[in-house]
């Protein structure tokens, strides 16, 4: 469904946010789905995105993409941000057209205050 709905929308560069921090781990996408997902991706819209910005990376996120990297381009490679807050993705990008579910809001309102608790 995404890759389709890109291939209609897109005709320039582009930016894709993936909110992974209320995700529980039973529903994290797995190895072979990301392999599938990037494979399924047209050669001109991997060319035309700017970036893949990860909004609450967990381990398990930064180990798939750390074990997957010999395997997927450089380019793209590149083009993977991981960002720890909300702010910080605010700083990245304009936020008027973006979505934020509540328990997303939630959640990094939640890791916020454990951070400065520590």
């Amino acid at each position: 469904y995404v890759i389709s709905t890109l291939e209609l929308m897109v005709a320039e560069d582009y930016m894709i946010v993936y909110l992974n921090g209320a995700t529980p781990r039973r529903r994290m996408p797995g190895l072979g789905w990301m392999k599938k997902c990037y494979q399924m991706i047209d050669r001109r819209l991997r060319k035309n995105l700017k970036s893949f910005i990860i909004v609450h990376p967990s381990w398990f996120i930064r180990t798939i993409l750390a074990v997957t990297r010999p395997f997927i381009s450089s380019k793209f490679s590149s083009k993977i941000q991981y960002v720890n807050t909300l702010a910080e993705l605010r700083e990245m990008i304009p936020m008027e057209y973006v979505h934020i579910p509540d328990s997303i809001v939630k959640y990094d309102e939640e890791k916020c205050i454990k951070r400065k608790m520590r």
